[in-house]
């Protein structure tokens, strides 16, 4: 375990997270967010930079950097180990101990993916790769934004992987696994992708996980076709382009959302790097979290069409279910959002976004051009329809404001409408998730910070700490009992290796003392504690010998009463003279 240990202590887990979540300090070592591995609304999300560890407060989830790659990429510790040592140049061993069936099997899919893209941009550069080039250079994309995004080819013959693949010693039920490879009913293998321009997808870290090929003859259906789901790849998970927008997605607090790989790469390439793609299918829960843990601000630039409009109102409700805030933006002249940043540009495409609707008034354009306003049946109707919409807003204040604005829109009497309204939402309560308070003493808190993180100081005390007392009589005690026996054994102790020996319940109780601290403890503030430790337990010593002074009288026991007195008076006495040499 000596390379696991080396690994962690040289990653830094705020920024391993961060890659998946927008953390904000809230302390010296804090930070917090919306927990990534359930759906939140309020942050319960903590991690600390000293310790190197996560823990959520509302679904329980904690760990350390490997098990928090582990989680949420759904690999095994073999994978997020190879993972971070990549990232951060660790060479791994040689041979590991590590590796298991699952992890090999992800391992290879991964590497034929990566051949795949290799052999798909060659084949755009060769002569094979004419037609594709052509159709490049008709919708404009520049070499370096071809280069950017990885775009390729692949061959019309239909076993160029499969060679490709058998060259380098991949066995046929791997290749099928891959979803690069397809197998007939004769057992033959072949390519899943032919004659088609494609475009690499890749996961959350930037590992190529599936393509998506467009097919460049009008006889090959369908005009977009997608890896299906594999090992390494769920559909319902995955956003284009997320790996590269998460940045700029923070920075903007902002996402826009377009349909399709080439809308997201012609955004992209006029200046707007916050742009993510559904790919064509309908949009998920889980894609709405994974864009959630870095902004909930969301711009839906969905094609004009019909088709698109459908498929951004169906999105709507995903999106306040997740408790997004929702724009729609209109492109005017029927222009997709590739074409509009071509023939209009950055600027005019700016306006769009800066300018779009926010959704209630998108949807309430929409459905009252479907019915006829002049009528009370129309009304009705558009107001039967916007009552669920305004009921899936999750900030009261948005609710009511939206339900103040419904009347004019619709064209009823105000009074009327805020009164249907408020009744059906106005009771609608949310409740936070807060970070649990601490049950722990401010001096029992401080005693194991300092215990688990001030060496010099640890030795100091720790002799003195393991004759008090009081300290099985309080809520961290099996915490403390864990320290003791890892100093007793010589053992190094830490937050992780205390952390390591304690139940759940105990492991909680660790964390809120941990992620509680406003800082480091200074050597002053501890003997304080101690000091106060030390109180505790001669006022809990006299209480047990009274209690015990009380009992023996009840029982006539009398001499017992009397050598316990003369106990509870030298206590006092040996108590006073530390308080007079102090």
């Amino acid at each position: 375990m000596e390379f696991v240990e080396q690994l962690k202590s040289s990653v830094d887990i705020v920024a391993v997270i961060g890659e998946y979540v927008r953390l904000r300090k809230s302390g010296t070592n804090r930070y917090t967010g919306l927990c990534p591995f359930h759906n939140e609304k309020n942050p319960s999300f903590s991690v600390h930079a000293v310790h190197q560890f996560y823990k959520c407060f509302s679904c329980g989830a904690g760990g350390d950097v490997l098990k928090f790659v582990m989680e949420k990429e759904g690999i095994s510790f073999y994978e997020a180990l190879k993972s971070l040592a990549e990232r951060y140049g660790i060479p791994m061993p040689k041979r590991s101990q590590y590796a298991d069936e699952d992890s090999k099997l992800r391992g290879a899919l991964l590497t034929m993916h990566e051949l795949a893209e290799d052999n798909f941009r060659s084949n755009l550069r060769a002569a094979a790769g004419a037609e594709a080039r052509a159709y490049i250079g008709k919708r404009g994309l520049a070499a370096e934004t071809v280069d950017h995004f990885g775009l390729g080819y692949s061959e019309r013959s239909g076993r160029a992987l499969v060679k490709l693949f058998e060259q380098r010693g991949f066995p046929a039920a791997q290749m099928e696994q891959s979803g690069l490879v397809g197998k007939r009913q004769d057992g033959t293998l072949y390519d899943r992708f032919r004659n088609r321009l494609m475009f690499p997808i890749h996961n959350e870290t930037g590992k190529i996980i599936a393509f998506g090929g467009r097919a460049l003859s009008k006889e090959d259906e369908p005009k977009y076709l997608n890896s299906p789901e594999t090992p390494i790849y769920k559909k319902s998970h995955v956003l284009y382009n997320l790996h590269r927008a998460k940045e700029s997605v923070r920075k903007e607090d902002r996402v826009i959302l377009v349909e399709g790989y080439m809308d997201a790469i012609g955004v992209t390439a006029a200046g707007f790097p916050n742009v993510v793609a559904s790919c064509g299918t309908a949009l998920t829960t889980q894609q709405v979290q994974a864009v959630k843990r870095h902004s909930n601000s969301i711009a839906v630039n969905f094609d004009p069409d019909g088709p698109g409009s459908n498929a951004a109102e169906r999105s709507i409700d995903i999106l306040l279910a997740e408790s997004m805030k929702v724009r729609i933006v209109e492109l005017e002249d029927g222009l997709d959002p590739d074409e509009y940043c071509k023939d209009r540009g950055a600027d005019a495409y700016l306006a769009r976004i800066e300018g779009a609707k926010g959704y209630f008034y998108w949807l309430a354009d929409r459905v009252r051009a479907k019915q006829d306003m002049h009528t009370s049946e129309g009304k009705v109707a558009v107001l039967n329809f916007l009552l669920p919409k305004v009921q899936g807003i999750s900030d009261p204040l948005e609710r009511m404001t939206i339900a103040n604005d419904v009347a004019g829109y619709i064209g009823l009497e105000q009074g009327m409408v805020l009164s249907h309204f408020r009744k059906a939402v106005g009771d609608r309560s949310e409740k936070a998730i807060e970070r649990p308070k601490s049950v722990l003493r401010h001096d029992e808190r401080m005693l194991l910070i300092a215990l688990l993180t001030e060496a010099e100081v640890r030795a100091e005390i720790i002799g003195q700490m393991k004759e008090i007392g009081t300290i099985e009589t309080l809520p961290s005690r099996r915490i403390f009992q864990a320290i003791f026996a890892l100093d007793e054994a010589g053992g190094r102790v830490g937050f992780e290796e205390v952390n390591a020996r304690l139940e759940e319940a105990d492991q909680n109780l660790l964390a809120q003392a941990v992620l509680n601290e406003d800082g480091e403890v200074s050597r002053e503030e501890v003997l304080a504690c101690v000091g106060s430790m030390l109180r505790s337990n001669e006022q809990y010593l006299k209480l047990q010998i009274k209690t015990r002074i009380s009992e023996a009288e009840r029982s006539g026991r009398f001499e017992e009463a009397i050598r316990l007195t003369g106990e509870l008076q030298g206590l006092e006495k040996t108590a006073r003279a530390k308080r007079g040499n102090q």
